[in-house]
């Protein structure tokens, strides 16, 4: 197994740089791993694809607005994304800026001062501020939208989940944008359940996997959790003959993390801590029936995960049949369910 296995190519304007209105009016392509065609429909008609009794596990992070600026105090400008907090005032980052070493200190645009406290590998660093930032965030912060995306976007909301509660993400967890509040009634309606877990996205998302062998790749940690709410939840679907369908691949991480901990007879345990699960191709999955996942990165941990559940061959003849019929790929585009 390389990495280049798991590369394709992608005109650039398959990159959708603007979210759809309404969500759920986003296309939706139906993989069903026990048969060979593919159907096409849009995200609203997921419901026909369900049955009373599965239960939808939605990944109910919230992006925190990370993008900030600061300047050097030799007046070099500095941007950062914080990741993830790791204590009162001090946040690992992505730093761009020339020679931002350990012991520089910085003025945040409008705000606290801050001082690089550490370096880790490739632009990631430790940064320490002078007081608790998130009031800054709030009042200054930037939407961290990706790389690809270079639409402005008028309303933050729109990287955001209809489901969103728990800050801390760097990312949305972008499989669930294409929910709204009338398709979930409708989905309940009909006897489809949903379950709360969080991930808080990290750095991964933005690390594509350089190393010629995938497995030498190190993939951080994220923080995540499942209660003993959404545990007892998902052992009981389970245990009656449901469908337990992850929304997105941070639905997928924390489920199979989730069942490390689980007891004889459970599907899932409670779980609360970091996960450095990286799925690969030959993971015997445990707890996930089904999910829905959006278009992924070449080369990434994203479409390996989806290669595990489905195949990679049929993953990237997928892909390439969505790219010829003009599918809207990464964090704004279309959906898929594989079942």
């Amino acid at each position: 197994m390389k990495t280049s296995d798991f590369d394709y190519d992608l005109p650039l304007e398959r990159i959708a740089q603007t979210p759809l209105e309404p969500r759920h009016a986003s296309r939706l392509l139906v993989l069903q791993r026990d048969k060979p065609e593919l159907e096409h429909t849009t995200f609203w008609q997921v419901a026909d694809y369900l049955k009373p009794g599965d239960l939808l596990v939605i990944n109910q992070t919230r992006v925190i607005p990370a993008r900030v600026f600061a300047q050097k105090l030799t007046g070099g400008k500095v941007e950062l994304l914080l990741l993830r907090r790791l204590d009162l005032t001090t946040w690992e980052a992505l730093v761009g800026g020339k020679k931002v070493r350990a012991g520089t200190r910085l003025t945040l645009v409008g705000g606290p001062s801050a001082e690089i406290s550490g370096e880790l590998d490739g632009p990631r660093r430790l940064v320490r501020f002078s007081e608790p930032v998130e009031s800054y965030l709030a009042a200054a912060g930037q939407m961290p939208l990706p790389p690809y995306i270079h639409e402005r976007l008028d309303d933050p909301e729109r990287y955001q989940t209809v489901y969103a509660r728990e800050n801390g993400s760097a990312a949305a967890p972008t499989a669930g944008l294409h929910f709204t509040p009338e398709l979930m009634a409708h989905l309940e309606i009909r006897g489809i359940e949903f379950a709360r877990v969080t991930l808080h996205v990290g750095l991964d998302t933005f690390a594509p996997v350089t190393e010629d062998d995938p497995l030498e790749h190190e993939i951080h940690t994220e923080w995540c959790e499942l209660s003993a709410e959404t545990a007892a939840q998902i052992n009981r679907v389970k245990a009656s003959g449901g469908r337990i369908i992850a929304v997105g691949t941070t639905s997928v991480r924390t489920l199979e993390s989730a069942a490390r901990t689980a007891r004889t007879g459970e599907a899932v345990g409670i779980y609360s801590g970091p996960t450095d699960l990286f799925i690969l191709p030959g993971y015997p999955f445990t707890v996930v029936d089904a999910m829905i996942t959006n278009f992924h990165l070449p080369k990434s941990t994203l479409l390996m995960l989806v290669s595990a559940f489905a195949g990679r061959e049929r993953i990237l003849d997928t892909y390439a049949e969505a790219v010829r019929l003009n599918y809207r790929f990464f964090s704004f585009g279309d959906a898929m369910i594989i079942l």
